[in-house]
């Protein structure tokens, strides 16, 4: 089985570097799997120990952050590697200052598995959530070297718990130990005889926690909103009610653009697209109609027409303000639930801010259990989105029980990163 996998694995990079000419997610990653035994700076790692952090993508760095820097303020003397396997966590984190080297992790195959572990000779090794890879998972476990698993969520429908997946449940007894975020998942370990585990709930929460106690505020977006005395109708110190729409997609854009246009009273849209090419903003602005729109990039020009801010709807067209954004909003909108998944509801939900979303949410537990104890709602058509920003805009009760229950959530979940770190240092 292990040879097959590592020929599934060989197979997957051949495809990245025949699809490279085409695709630039795929040439990027072959860019950095090129020649990485001479082209990684390993150096950076010399006469030191050091901790190994692995995340898949962007999200996952987000996870895998928090745990990091209370390693590291544990151990100032060790050296901190972080690894990424997708292009949207390493193009974006590549110079993450709280690391001492970044790379692409090469293609888990049982060579490279073994010469990158050599190379790096990590003294202890975290992997966030689901990203699995076994040949290095047998590198780490033969030399000796304890690794953890933390984050991670299973689910009956994995590989794992089927009767073809033995082989894959076996390589989970290599991890030292398994930090999980529920009870269901502890139970299916436990099916599978993998007893050093334990709930330890989800570091992201954290990290966001982290993120509101230094949000920042933008001179435009307060213009925007036209910040007054407090509403008497919520905390939010607003004179519009707010929607922010983000990571949306188009099939959420459709959606939101049939939904404001039914409701009673009017509203101003804050919308930050997941995609932020110039075609994609170009569809908004017809959607919403263009003079209902105005970019930020727009209104951060120094001779932009103030007057503009009136507009509805204000579409923030570069990366990296989403989360602090959401402070502003009386209800937030997280995009992807139409497509693969959903995106991040924890970055409003720490606000209090009630959340609601299209129906691909099963695979994210902090949205089942927001749906659960009433801070956030799901729909599958523009007419039921409508009647849930209607609850939740018009009447302050049904608000004020959703928005206190996302901050009754966030405060329950918090001290992931505590238990993990408590939990390694005594092994």
């Amino acid at each position: 089985m292990r040879i097959i996998y590592s020929l599934a694995i060989g197979f997957y990079a051949l495809a990245v570097r025949l699809a490279s000419p085409f695709n630039s997610k795929a040439a990027m990653m072959r860019k950095g799997w090129q020649n990485w035994r001479n082209n990684i700076p390993f150096n950076r790692l010399e006469k030191a120990k050091v901790a190994w952090f692995h995340a898949s993508s962007l999200g996952e760095f987000e996870q895998a952050r928090p745990v990091m820097e209370a390693f590291r303020k544990l151990h100032p003397d060790y050296r901190i590697l972080l690894t990424f396997f997708s292009p949207s966590g390493y193009e974006i984190r590549k110079n993450y200052d709280g690391a001492d080297l970044v790379c692409y992790l090469p293609p888990d195959t049982r060579r490279n598995a073994s010469d990158f572990v050599s190379a790096i000779h990590p003294d202890i090794a975290f992997f966030v959530k689901y990203d699995f890879w076994f040949n290095y998972n047998d590198s780490l476990h033969r030399k000796g070297i304890p690794f953890y698993l933390f984050s991670a969520i299973f689910r009956p429908s994995q590989y794992f718990f089927k009767p073809y997946g033995r082989w894959f449940a076996r390589q989970l007894s290599a991890y030292s130990h398994i930090f999980v975020q529920d009870r269901q998942s502890i139970s299916l370990l436990h099916s599978i005889g993998m007893n050093d585990c334990s709930v330890a709930g989800d570091t992201r929460i954290d990290r966001v926690n982290d993120i509101a106690s230094q949000t920042k505020s933008f001179d435009i977006i307060e213009q925007f909103v036209e910040a007054k005395e407090s509403s008497a109708f919520c905390s939010r110190a607003s004179k519009h009610l707010i929607l922010i729409a983000g990571s949306s997609w188009e099939p959420d854009e459709h959606n939101i653009q049939s939904a404001i246009q039914s409701l009673d009273k009017p509203i101003k849209v804050i919308l930050a697209p997941h995609m932020i090419e110039e075609k994609h903003l170009q569809f908004i602005e017809q959607l919403f109609s263009p003079d209902r729109c105005v970019r930020y990039s727009a209104m951060k020009q120094d001779n932009a027409d103030r007057s503009l801010l009136s507009r509805q709807i204000l579409i923030i067209d570069n990366i990296g303000m989403l989360s602090s954004l959401y402070r502003y909003a009386h209800v937030a909108y997280i995009g992807g639930g139409f497509g693969k998944g959903l995106h991040n509801t924890l970055e409003a939900a720490i606000y209090g801010c009630p959340v609601c979303f299209g129906p691909n949410y099963n695979k994210f537990k902090e949205a089942r259990d927001l749906i659960a104890n009433g801070g956030a709602k799901t729909y599958s058509r523009p007419d039921q989105l409508a009647a849930i920003l209607s609850e939740w805009f018009f009447n302050s009760d049904s608000y004020n029980h959703a928005s206190m229950a996302c901050r009754d959530y966030m405060t329950d979940n918090l001290g992931a990163t505590d238990t993990i770190i408590r939990t390694v240092e005594k092994k």
